[in-house]
């Protein structure tokens, strides 16, 4: 089997995603996923997609991730997993997609307007 490779973006981040065959080692930034992702949650989020098609064990997984916040990334790298599955075997796309992880999350920062101090908070009103 050859490098399978595929994109994952959420807000800023972007995570480029390769897939090999191996033993279920998930590498991000040279890395173990483990220590760059700290807390259990996001663990779980980078796991997800291979969990849902049963080959947590069956590819090894390297990630270089770029931009945005830790959240951010997490959900880009579960995007670029999935859509590396689906390369691989177009069978998990309906089980990946029952659970909404092939569609890229639109959701961006709302940009800060000028003459108030964020995106849609006013300065206080003063009627005199």
């Amino acid at each position: 089997m050859e490098v399978i490779n595929a994109l994952g973006r959420r807000k800023k981040a972007i995570a480029r995603v390769y897939l090999t065959e191996g033993s279920g080692k998930i590498t991000v930034n040279k890395k173990d996923y483990t220590t760059y992702f700290p807390t259990g949650t996001l663990q779980y989020v980078v796991r997800q997609s291979l969990e849902i098609t049963d080959s947590l064990d069956k590819f090894d997984v390297v990630a270089n991730l770029d931009g945005g916040g830790i959240n951010g990334q997490a959900e880009a790298l579960r995007l670029g997993i999935a859509r590396a599955l689906v390369k691989l075997d177009e069978e998990n796309r309906p089980k990946l997609k029952a659970k909404s992880l092939m569609t890229r999350d639109p959701r961006m920062v709302e940009r800060k307007k000028p003459g108030q101090p964020k995106a849609r908070k006013q300065f206080q009103f003063s009627k005199r």
